[in-house]
Parts: structure tokens; C-alpha cells; sequence
């Protein structure tokens, strides 16, 4: 009898670009790709505590590079996404909170939190899906997107509606590119301790409303995503497009 083999999990000779990869779940998800054998291109705005995350990278044995990118600036997405020699993996983990009542949302607030939760993330998946089928070799494209892209919160009119819009936006995409061989996904975690997180975790009554939502009892931790992120990237999910992986501990089951 021949029995079937689990696909790899693995990611050597391949090439992954991670933006927002200087801290929290976009350090995980770069440190997790690089554990997994690929070449990791690791791309922030700050210079500096970009340059320390691909140091610690490089010291754990991992390949590493540092990519002084905004992901807002597209023009310079799409120059340096078009430069890579390949390109298999594309992780987009940047993202902006501006959390607050509806009544009192900002226009100003409203076009921060597009332009990078939704804006960037568009014209960084459509360059990095352009770079992919060129290549011929197909790839997979994940956003860090948000429980909050499948339920509503408090103070977070904005944000979810960023978030929504990025799970409408990776189904197109998953449609269009399925064809030429590229996967589109997300991974919606719940509230994880991250520097983007810190404001929320120092509020008592928000503290008791997550640990009242999340089923497993706990708030996420960085090591939470890390086997999402691999498993999206690799050949072991081959056949999943367009679709959410939600991290959330129970959050959105009701």
C-alpha cells in the first residue's frame, strides 16, 4: 500500500519578504519563516530596530536581510518588490490603531488607519503578486489581519473596517490570482501582546472585556501566530485560498 505523505512544512531555497518586521507579530513572522529554511527579507520604516531584529535573526542561524521600506510609500513597494531576484512569500504584518468612539472618529484618524491597514496593503499584495507570476513559480501572499475583521468592537469603528475590508479585498485577489498559481490569505488573531497592543493592555475595563471574549482563557502571545504564518507559507496548505485563519482563543465562535 502507498500512503499518503504529509507535505512540507518546510521553506528552504525560498524567498520571503516581511513588512512590519522590526517588532511583534511581523518579528515572529519573520523569525518563524527564517526557522523554516527561507531567506527572509525583513522590511520596517525604522532603521534601527530593523537592523537589531535581522541581527538577532542572523545570530540564531537564520538568513537574513534588512529592507528600510515604507509600506505606505507605494511607488517605493513597488521598485523594491520589482528588484528582488524572486520572490515565493510575501508576509504583510504593518498595520495602525487609532481606536475610538464612532461619534468622535477623526477624518484625519479615519485616513491613517486606511492608508496602511488597507491602501498599502492592496498596492504591497498587487506588487508582490506581479513579482510571483512573473517568476512562474506561483506563491503566497498573507496579511496579518484582525479578529476584528469578523466581528465588531468597542472603539474600533476604524480599525474593523480596515480589517473588513482586507478579508473582501484577499477573496478578489485569491479569485483573480488562483489561476496563475499565487494563494491570498489572512491570519486574524485576537489581542496579542505586541507594542501596537500596550494601550489597550493598560486599561483595566478593556483587559476584563478580552479575558471575558477569548474561550481559552489567555490572551495571545507572538508564538501564537508563528505556526499560522508557516503553515500558510508552505506546500502544507497548497490548496488554501482566500481564506481567514482566525488565532483568536474562541473569540469569534460566539
Amino acid at each position: 500500500m502507498e500512503l499518503p505523505r504529509t507535505p512540507s512544512f518546510r521553506l528552504d531555497g525560498r524567498t520571503a519578504l516581511v513588512f512590519g518586521a522590526s517588532s511583534g507579530i511581523g518579528l515572529g513572522a519573520a523569525m518563524a519563516l527564517a526557522e523554516a529554511g527561507a531567506r527572509v527579507i525583513c522590511a520596517a520604516r525604522g532603521a534601527e530596530r530593523l537592523n537589531e531584529a535581522v541581527a538577532a535573526i542572523r545570530h540564531a542561524g537564520c538568513d537574513a536581510e534588512a529592507l528600510v521600506l515604507d509600506i505606505a510609500d507605494t511607488a517605493a513597494v513597488a521598485e523594491a518588490i520589482g528588484g528582488l531576484d524572486r520572490l515565493d512569500v510575501m508576509v504583510n504584518s504593518a498595520g495602525v490603531a487609532r481606536h475610538g468612539p464612532a461619534l468622535e472618529t477623526t477624518p484625519e484618524d479615519f485616513d491613517a488607519v486606511a492608508m496602511v491597514n488597507w491602501r498599502a496593503a492592496h498596492f504591497a499584495a498587487q506588487a508582490a503578486a506581479r513579482k510571483m507570476i512573473a517568476g512562474g513559480n506561483g506563491g503566497s501572499i498573507i496579511t496579518i489581519s484582525s479578529q476584528m475583521a469578523h466581528v465588531g468592537g468597542i472603539d474600533r469603528a476604524v480599525y474593523a473596517a480596515s480589517k473588513h475590508a482586507v478579508e473582501g479585498m484577499t477573496k478578489s485577489m485569491a479569485i483573480e490570482w488562483g489561476p496563475k498559481g499565487v494563494r491570498v490569505n489572512t491570519i486574524c488573531p485576537t489581542f496579542v501582546r505586541t507594542p501596537l497592543t500596550e494601550p489597550t493592555f493598560a486599561d483595566p475595563a478593556r483587559v476584563a472585556w478580552i479575558e471575558d471574549k477569548i474561550k481559552l482563557g489567555r490572551v495571545g502571545e507572538i508564538e501564537d501566530i508563528m505556526g499560522a504564518v508557516v503553515f500558510l507559507a508552505s506546500d502544507a496548505s497548497a490548496l488554501v485560498t482566500g481564506a481567514s485563519l482566525l488565532v483568536d482563543g474562541g473569540w469569534t465562535a460566539g
